[in-house]
């Protein structure tokens, strides 16, 4: 059986999804099919902590799913911008896990990530898959999986009123 590790990049699915199809990403679809005769190894869904009570109820329902919530504080700036990003510990963790795991799973869009998932297929072997949002998702992210799966419908759950 196959060793998995998941990785989520919780914020940027939550607004590729949104902006693409006007719904929210279906979690519970995505770790059946990512995770379907597989031996998850780990699983981490990385997000801002607004403190809100939707929120909270929203990172139980990734627990129960099975993933590790991993949260940073929400960060306004003085100019009205915000900052909350992940992707130093996701790296971090998706290099920690590389030699542990036969596949790395990476839910984003980001092409920040490109160059890791080289260095994790090159230095440990690992294969690699994307799901992402076709229209949002870095060409370079896409080329630099071995396997990329569009967000389509069957990720989707209902449209928002």
């Amino acid at each position: 059986m196959e060793k998995v590790a998941v990785f989520v990049d919780v914020q940027n699915i939550y607004y590729t999804t949104r902006n693409t199809y006007n719904c929210n990403f279906n979690y519970s679809a995505f770790w059946a099919e990512a995770t379907k005769g597989r031996e998850v190894v780990g699983a981490f869904a990385y997000a801002i902590d607004r403190g809100d009570e939707k929120q909270r109820q929203f990172q139980n329902i990734l627990k129960r799913i099975g993933f590790e919530v991993k949260l940073k504080p929400f960060i306004q700036r003085s100019d009205g911008s915000a900052k909350g990003d992940w992707d130093v510990g996701i790296t971090l963790d998706v290099m920690d896990y590389a030699s542990q795991v036969d596949v790395i799973v990476l839910a984003s869009g980001d092409g920040d990530f490109d160059m890791l998932l080289d260095r994790a297929s090159s230095k440990h072997g690992t294969s690699t898959e994307v799901y992402g949002v076709p229209q949002l998702t870095a060409t370079s992210l896409i080329h630099a999986a071995n396997r990329y799966f569009p967000i389509d419908a069957s990720l989707l759950m209902n449209k928002q009123p």
